[in-house]
């Protein structure tokens, strides 16, 4: 397996990638979002793009059926059922647009990968709420559907634009947490497969993805234990900074190179 990752990249990029993963994991088990997006925005500065995708893609698997797995079947199917559209629209995106990832000039994915980082974590720190309309809610399934998908079969990161969208519909916070779940967990399949089929994901690329299993899990843990102990409103706000600043540095290698 460790031999497979070193043909990727060497050895030091190799455990700062663990290191990265391990942050990534204690943010999500502590605040319960951003682990696509630091892991995407972090490994990208430092290895190739489509390595990055490749390797978060295991870890979002694992730590999306671990935040699902905390629902009982009966809520999970109450969920499927209210917003089953927007979960499809979300799934057969994502396994469409991941088809095309390999296509995409270097520079330009860099840019596709800073963009949506940078926006959707100022959007979160400034606060910005949307409000949708009951008479709106269909048109808004299928806008927001799309991007979310378009996003995550790009990028892995479809979780913000989920947010944002169950907050424009003033759907209860436990019902967000509930939803949220249910669409990053059937996302994320949707994701392996449709990485599986672009290729992303193979047997170069498969062991490196498997290998940052072990850090996302222990940062997990690490992050639920020390949730209690941490102030979630401040170490969201810098958690979103440090993403708009690894954002910002992709823009600006997809714009100079």
């Amino acid at each position: 397996m460790l031999q497979d990752s070193l043909a990727l990249m060497p050895l030091w990029a190799f455990a700062v990638a663990m290191a990265v993963t391990l942050a990534a994991g204690f943010v999500k088990g502590a605040i319960g979002f951003a682990m696509p997006l630091i892991m995407i925005s972090g490994l990208s500065l430092f290895i190739a793009p489509l390595s990055a995708v490749a390797g978060i893609i295991l870890p979002i698997v694992m730590s999306n059926f671990l935040q699902a797995m905390r629902f009982g079947p009966s809520e999970v199917g109450l969920a499927i059922r209210e917003y089953w559209r927007y979960i499809l629209i979300v799934c057969v995106t994502i396994v469409i647009v991941a088809q095309f990832v390999m296509a995409v000039p270097t520079q330009t994915f860099y840019l596709i990968l800073g963009v949506p980082v940078v926006a959707l974590s100022l959007i979160q720190l400034l606060g910005v709420r949307f409000h949708i309309p009951p008479e709106r809610r269909r048109i808004s399934e299928w806008s927001v559907g799309l991007l979310s998908g378009a996003l995550g079969g790009l990028t892995g990161t479809w979780g913000p634009p989920t947010v944002l969208y169950l907050i424009a519909l003033e759907t209860p916070k436990a019902k967000q947490l509930l939803v949220q779940g249910v669409v990053y967990g059937l996302g994320s399949v949707s994701l392996l497969v449709g990485h599986v089929q672009s290729g992303v994901l193979n047997l170069t690329t498969l062991p490196f993805s498997a290998a940052l299993l072990i850090p996302a899990f222990l940062g997990m843990q690490l992050g639920f234990r020390m949730s209690d102990r941490l102030n979630p409103e401040v170490f969201r706000k810098v958690t979103l900074i440090v993403l708009v600043v690894a954002g910002a540095n992709l823009v600006r290698r997809g714009l100079m190179g």
